[in-house]
């Protein structure tokens, strides 16, 4: 394995990483923009901020990693995608600023009608962030990013079927990790109303993202065929099988209500579907473009990267551990309560 594979590998960690921590994060903005009206709605905002209020700021972490592995790792590919894709990537940035504003702001609220623009802010956010991303992803695999600055169709680079189809359920994703996360949150809440609501949602929504993804299968065959063949052949193949089969244990789990393995086995899936999407479209970056070798940056600069990597992993993975061991065993926890527009509660 050379150190440009190396440093892609770190990519799909961060990749996965971000996208069951942070995706869960968005997920549970969307069960606040479904929840309802201030009352009937206030019980399942309680627990979403209940279960976001340690951790939502350190999920993100993930997001800055993989920015700095690849612009330091594969310039050429950072800057033909942020170029291209300038569009999605950056209401995705404005999205991110927003929702983190929002949740943080929301307590501080002067009116209630303030405080129900912040809430709304923060939920919609939740929702647009991960759709952008997704569909930044889907113009990346389809092979729609041409190597340069700013050498592709800023609209049809990320607005085509493959890139919808990623974008739509990389939010059926998030909202079904949060509810399974929400779900054992609730039990920790001891919440037994909440715990039934977020399985019924964990439920639904892990049936919405298996129908998405075989969807997306259909919708990948006719738009992007390189990506389908990656997908459907060798290691892509398994990768996807793993990730489906870890998506019906995660659903037994949940209907036999095992959410603290659900968590788990619900994350093995999205990482084994990141790791299959890389497989897939492997050796290149940019698909049919630019390899992956013919993007990596030099040899010092790469050995200088990972270096850096495996310090600062010796630092974050024992941090971001301690943390969510304090959450698992409740010692951060904050009491619960119903929570209403301009309850005091609302901020982090």
């Amino acid at each position: 394995m050379t150190l440009a594979d190396l440093a892609a590998c770190l990519l799909v960690l961060g990749l996965s990483a971000y996208l069951v921590l942070g995706g869960a994060d968005f997920g549970a903005g969307l069960w606040d923009l479904t929840a309802g009206g201030p009352e009937r709605g206030a019980r399942v905002r309680g627990i979403v901020k209940f279960g976001m209020g340690p951790v939502w700021e350190a999920n993100h972490v993930w997001l800055i990693f993989v920015l700095v592995v690849c612009w330091t790792a594969f310039p050429t590919a950072f800057g033909s995608i942020t170029s291209t894709l300038y569009v999605p990537l950056f209401a995705a940035a404005i999205g991110i600023i927003f929702r983190g504003s929002a949740f943080a702001l929301r307590g501080e609220a002067a009116t209630i009608a303030e405080a129900r623009v912040l809430g709304g802010t923060f939920a919609l956010s939740s929702v647009l962030v991960p759709f952008f991303l997704g569909a930044a992803v889907g113009g990346i695999a389809s092979g729609r990013v041409p190597v340069g600055n700013a050498s592709g169709d800023a609209l049809t680079s990320w607005w085509n079927p493959t890139s919808v189809t990623v974008g739509l359920t990389t939010v059926a994703v998030g909202a079904h990790l949060a509810a399974v996360f929400l779900a054992a949150d609730s039990i920790r809440a001891r919440q037994p109303d909440m715990v039934q609501a977020f399985r019924a949602r964990a439920l639904g929504s892990g049936v919405v993202s298996g129908l998405l993804a075989i969807v997306g299968l259909f919708v990948v065959r006719d738009d992007a065929r390189s990506l389908y063949d990656g997908l459907t052949s060798g290691g892509g193949l398994a990768l996807v099988c793993a990730s489906a089969v870890g998506g019906l244990v995660t659903l037994g789990l949940e209907w036999r209500r095992r959410f603290d393995w659900a968590r788990y086995t619900a994350a093995l899936s999205v990482a084994a579907i990141v790791a299959g999407w890389a497989v897939a479209q492997r050796p290149y970056v940019l698909p049919g473009r630019l390899t992956l070798h013919q993007a990596a940056a030099s040899h010092a600069t790469l050995v200088a990267l990972l270096i850096s990597a495996a310090v600062g992993m010796l630092l974050l993975i024992p941090s971001l551990w301690y943390l969510f061991r304090l959450v698992l065993r409740g010692k951060l926890d904050t009491r619960f309560g119903p929570l209403t527009a301009g309850d005091p509660r609302a901020g982090s």
